[in-house]
């Protein structure tokens, strides 16, 4: 029994119990049974709204179909034309301050949106990032550029996140940032994902505190943002994978930027580098302790596609050439 392992998940009054072999989850669920009043509920097909399917191939999928139609239903978009991508491409959004505040529940349908952002669809993270800067004072084009991504969705309802069967633990992390593409402010936004077992756990999109003087101190904020989710994930992987006596793997997180990585390795002041704020500097210490590896890659070359980072920093999708009204 020393290879094996049992993993209890408790959210609120929800417990999922998984293991390394069906008797152990078997004789788990016995004890609690006998400690506390539960109900067993069998093999678990949904969880907090998402639906889990398994493949024959042993892959596990999370999906939210369901949530897809409840909102699209709930802010009359059910009957709405598909489109390929959740942001139109050939415009940029600025906030007017004179401008007529549109009269429509645009907070409702943003906070509904994020949800499905933070759980299983990490591709309309930037589009949701993006919109929700207008929150205060949204106008008709912001709510245009929500319901673009409504329509994105109703062609994209059995999208979700696969995760594949396999013996190896392929753990690794992406870090960009666009430079000044908020054009009312010019700050820029900071984005990262961590892969594993060929499908993202973690993502995120965040618009930049500061204004960056250079492409290389976005990159170099952006960094920092990825390095604390990525070491907070990585913990807790090696503590499940002690658990079953393995070894854990390294924190690994490519990076586009050349200037960005040799500023992690050299500490000396650069006269373009030398006002970055402090509390950014983290990143040397756990680049020199070997806590983190950086890993440079082309930013076309990462997936075959597209950087996984630049996912969340960036538009993306083939612009169809509709008209959003």
């Amino acid at each position: 029994m020393e290879d094996q392992c049992v993993l209890i998940l408790v959210y609120v009054d929800d417990v999922l119990v998984t293991g390394s072999s069906p008797k152990l989850i078997a004789h788990t669920k016995e004890d609690l049974k006998t400690r506390f009043e539960m109900t067993d509920s069998g093999k678990c097909a949904f969880v907090l709204g998402i639906e889990l399917l398994d493949g024959e191939d042993g892959s596990v999928t999370l999906c939210q179909r369901r949530y897809v139609d409840d909102i699209l239903k709930r802010f009359g978009m059910d009957d709405c034309k598909a489109v390929s991508s959740p942001v139109n491409m050939s415009s940029r959004l600025v906030s007017r301050d004179a401008a007529t505040k549109v009269d429509a529940p645009f907070r409702e349908a943003v906070g509904a949106l994020m949800h499905l952002t933070t759980a299983t669809r990490p591709d309309i993270a930037f589009a949701v990032g993006y919109v929700s800067r207008f929150m205060e004072n949204p106008q008709e084009e912001h709510w245009v550029a929500v319901k673009r991504i409504f329509r994105y969705l109703q062609g994209t309802k059995t999208h979700g996140i696969c995760y594949k069967l396999s013996a190896r633990i392929d753990f690794r992390g992406y870090s960009d940032a666009d430079w000044a593409g908020d054009l009312t402010d010019r700050k820029s936004t900071s984005g990262y994902t961590f892969m594993l077992l060929g499908a993202p756990v973690s993502w995120g999109s965040k618009k930049q505190p500061s204004v960056s003087l250079s492409t290389t101190e976005a990159e170099y904020i952006a960094l920092s943002l990825a390095i604390q989710e990525g070491k907070w994930i990585h913990r807790l992987l090696c503590e499940i994978m002690m658990a079953a006596n393995e070894e854990g793997p390294e924190l690994m997180i490519h990076e586009d930027n050349q200037s960005c990585i040799k500023m992690t390795k050299n500490p000396v002041n650069h006269g373009r580098a030398k006002h970055i704020d402090i509390k950014y500097h983290h990143i040397r210490d756990e680049v020199k302790r070997g806590e983190v590896k950086l890993k440079y890659c082309d930013c076309g070359d990462v997936s075959g596609h597209h950087d996984e980072g630049t996912s969340w920093t960036t538009p993306q999708g083939d612009d169809d050439g509709s008209r959003d009204s």
